[in-house]
């Protein structure tokens, strides 16, 4: 790991957003590989770096590119399914973008399971049953089984088909929503049929231009059983500040959420303890945190030691055959 001060060392590849269990990963299939790696736990902005430390650099979700850097790079990976980062960098840079790359698959199981767990987490009240074992009390702690309960589910790809599956089996009704219809076996719904049907609310969407704040308080006000609301995919789908509106108007019952709006802004302000950093939306997000209605977990939902191990010998499988091609295994789709 190299700090701000020192100059960079003749790294092959450099991966930003690493942390420990995965570092370890990518190091063993480097090395085995024959490159040179090297990493940090920090942000591109946390770090410092004035100029790429490689000629690929290969970052999550929460780093910022420096558009200067683009001339400097030959290819960009990002360890995620989601590229709505990259797309906003290519269209920044133009025709200086260098080669744009990501992991569509790693994952899937891994995030459709943090989905289950959140939901039915909510379902069966954990959080006041966690607070309730000093005083033994069961007042006020009936939950709800699975079976028969109707999901919304936004976004049915990868993931989503994976939570579908994982839903079905449990005896929930699932409603899909996605303007593609990819998948036979699911009964898709136009928004405002499966929200007046909704019991749960489940985000596994794509990010766009078009669709960020997709649940705003317009949308949340055609929920008629307030729901619960589950957000795996991108923050900017659920501003806090819509979620905390909705909670306290009884429109939602709970939310529960592993990604976050201005989630670049939000994670280092809370990794260096810095509240001055913190946004309008940070700062209502840590509102809710408090809330026996609310379970926040931070950007973890992909973290198992499956998927780690899965996207640590991608991320190295596909910058050789980088090496190899000048492409990327999953290069960024021209949307």
């Amino acid at each position: 790991m190299t700090s701000p001060a020192s100059p960079p060392a003749p790294f092959d590849a450099f991966f930003y957003e690493a942390f420990a269990e995965e570092a370890e990963r990518l190091l063993f299939h480097a090395a085995a590989a024959g490159l040179r790696a090297g990493h940090t736990p920090q942000t591109i902005q946390e770090a410092g770096h004035e100029a790429p430390p490689a000629p690929i650099v290969s970052l999550r979700t929460q780093s910022l590119l420096p558009p200067a850097w683009a001339p400097q790079l030959r290819g960009i990976l990002s360890r995620s399914t989601g590229y709505d980062h990259l797309l906003a960098y290519r269209g920044s840079v133009g025709g200086a973008c260098p080669a744009l790359g990501y992991l569509p698959l790693y994952c899937v199981r891994a995030v459709a399971e943090q989905a289950l767990l959140l939901w039915t987490a909510l379902f069966r009240r954990l959080p006041r049953q966690l607070a309730q074992f000093d005083s033994f009390h069961r007042d006020h702690l009936s939950g709800r089984e699975n079976p028969g309960k109707v999901m919304a589910l936004f976004g049915v790809g990868n993931i989503g088909h994976e939570i579908w599956k994982i839903a079905t089996a449990l005896g929930l009704v699932v409603r899909g929503v996605d303007p593609v219809h990819r998948h036979a076996d699911v009964a898709y719904a136009s928004p405002e049929e499966a929200l007046a049907e909704a019991d749960l609310i489940v985000c596994a969407m794509n990010l766009t231009a078009q669709n960020r704040g997709y649940f705003n308080a317009a949308r949340l006000a055609q929920a008629k059983r307030k729901p619960i609301l589950v957000n795996i995919a991108r923050g900017e789908f659920t501003p806090a500040i819509v979620l905390e509106a909705a909670l306290e108007q009884g429109i939602l019952s709970g939310v529960a959420l592993d990604v976050y709006n201005e989630e670049s802004t939000l994670a280092p302000a809370l990794r260096t303890g810095n509240p001055a950093a913190l946004t309008a939306d940070n700062r209502a997000l840590l509102r809710l945190r408090n809330r026996p209605d609310v379970l926040l977990t931070p950007h973890n939902s992909f973290n198992t030691l499956e998927a780690v191990e899965r996207k640590s010998e991608q991320s190295i499988r596909t910058l050789l055959h980088f090496r190899k091609t000048g492409q990327f295994l999953w290069p960024l789709p021209d949307e």
